[in-house]
């Protein structure tokens, strides 16, 4: 059984071509990069904390904090570019090729990533991302319910507003725990500059591809979504699945936003295998 990582004994922070970025390392192997979600207090830990120490047993497991959240340098919505942040953090890590693995903002970048980087990447995981092209059987027009429970929190950051936010990020209420609550308020709080930088200009600065980048895409590709997803609907990995030609998709029900945190074990599993099977 691996020792339980914590978040004091994986920090470490690098400095870019551009940005210093905050990070999470552990283990050895081939080399995975988490990328976070958006939203107040999100951070590579709060994202991937749980799933650490599971995949740094087989991997080299890198979780950031990208360029205008946590810990990293602030960025202006004008200025940010997470597929250059996370090309520039691999080479300042002197890592040749990964496996990128993104949730929700952190799958649209790994998806960008995978079409204009494709010798940098080994394999792509997406989790609840969002796909070009319009909506057939999602509610159309403006956001969704959860990213506009998500810009409220950006611009009260209290423990009412984020206890809104973990419940419609999650299936499960249970995960809207005192403690995660807390914790996510105060780094929210803590860095008032990241959330209006977010929300300046929302959702210019994440990363959006076209379907002709989509299509381009020939990384070994593993899409995950949550079926009771209230802010990015399943239907965009549907329409990835049908872009994407080396790709495949677990949908699983009883499920939200959250995936890698609601199903840890799985989510896991899942992981490790594609990247070693492939």
């Amino acid at each position: 059984m691996p020792q339980k990582l914590t978040a004091q004994g994986t920090s470490r922070s690098v400095r870019t071509k551009d940005w210093k970025i905050h990070y999470h390392e552990a283990g050895e192997g081939h080399p995975l990069l988490l990328l976070h979600g958006s939203g107040p207090g999100a951070t590579g830990w709060s994202n991937f904390g749980p799933n650490l120490t599971a995949l740094a047993d087989r991997f080299r497991v890198i979780a950031p904090d990208m360029p205008g959240w946590g810990d990293s340098d602030p960025v202006e919505s004008a200025r940010r570019d997470h597929v250059d942040a996370a090309l520039q953090l691999l080479d300042a890590l002197g890592i040749e090729k990964a496996a990128l693995i993104g949730n929700s903002m952190g799958g649209l970048t790994a998806i960008k990533f995978a079409a204009l980087h494709p010798d940098r990447i080994s394999h792509l995981v997406a989790m609840g991302a969002g796909a070009p092209g319009p909506a057939v059987l999602a509610p159309g027009g403006g956001l969704s319910e959860g990213l506009k429970i998500l810009v409220r929190a950006c611009e009260d950051p209290s423990p009412e507003a984020m206890r809104a936010l973990v419940d419609v990020m999650t299936y499960d209420s249970a995960f809207a725990t005192d403690e995660l609550i807390r914790q996510r308020s105060e780094a929210a709080r803590k860095r008032p500059d990241h959330l209006v930088n977010f929300l300046s200009g929302f959702p210019r600065g994440i990363a959006a591809s076209t379907i002709e980048e989509v299509e381009s895409i020939r990384t070994p590709t593993l899409l995950l979504h949550g079926r009771d997803d209230r802010v990015m609907y399943p239907e965009g990995s549907l329409r990835l699945l049908s872009l994407i030609p080396d790709s495949r998709l677990v949908l699983i029900n009883r499920c939200g936003h959250w995936l890698q945190l609601e199903h840890a074990d799985e989510f896991n599993r899942l992981v490790a295998d594609f990247v070693t099977a492939r």
